[in-house]
């Protein structure tokens, strides 16, 4: 998954969302270095992750696309997935989408300082650029995908994203609507236990 639903999977503790916002970039064990809550969003994110890859419907979805983009299907269906959350937040959140993103990009601003480089780095483009509340349109979408495909030197082909998702798009939203429902369940059951785990 992406952004967009590795944030809204963390639940309402704003460390918890850092830390599963960060995950990526902790290597190791060197996640038993923060605090508590942030420790429990990396941990959090790992499971997400796991779960995701290993989860046959995902298989599917990167399977349907994999004629177009090959070894990077997986992150082009990451982020068709966030779309799909975006464009129908209002099955998932009682809270508006822009008043969600502006909540984690708070957040993420006001911890700029532990951010790891990479993320710093890219924290400017993921405000300035509102891509939570951007993965919803197809405009923005096309500039996430071409800024990706420039960033492996064209050979992605992600710059054709959004084409192959509206040829394909009812298959791949009734795997999202699939998936999402036991991807929730799965990461609400996790995070209680690894709050559970952490404060014993």
């Amino acid at each position: 998954m992406n952004f967009l639903a590795h944030a809204h999977l963390s639940g309402e503790s704003s460390d918890i969302i850092f830390g599963n916002f960060i995950a990526d970039s902790v290597k190791g064990s060197y996640y038993k270095e923060f605090r508590t809550e942030i420790m429990i969003g990396i941990l959090l994110h790992r499971e997400i992750d796991t779960f995701t890859d290993r989860h046959p419907v995902v298989k599917q979805s990167r399977d349907l696309i994999r004629g177009s983009f090959g070894k990077f299907s997986g992150i082009v269906v990451d982020i068709y997935y966030d779309h799909f959350l975006a464009r129908n937040w209002y099955n998932y959140s009682d809270q508006e989408l822009v008043t969600f993103s502006s909540k984690v990009y708070s957040i993420l601003a006001r911890r700029f300082l532990l951010l790891p480089n990479r993320i710093k780095k890219l924290l400017p483009f993921l405000i300035g650029q509102n891509w939570l509340s951007g993965y919803a349109n197809f405009n923005d979408l096309t500039r996430v995908f071409k800024g990706m495909d420039r960033r492996t030197g064209y050979i992605s082909g992600m710059g054709d994203s959004v084409e192959v998702l509206m040829e394909k798009y009812t298959p791949l939203y009734e795997d999202f609507i699939e998936f999402y429902q036991e991807l929730e369940s799965f990461s609400k059951r996790r995070l209680t236990e690894l709050i559970h785990e952490n404060n014993a």
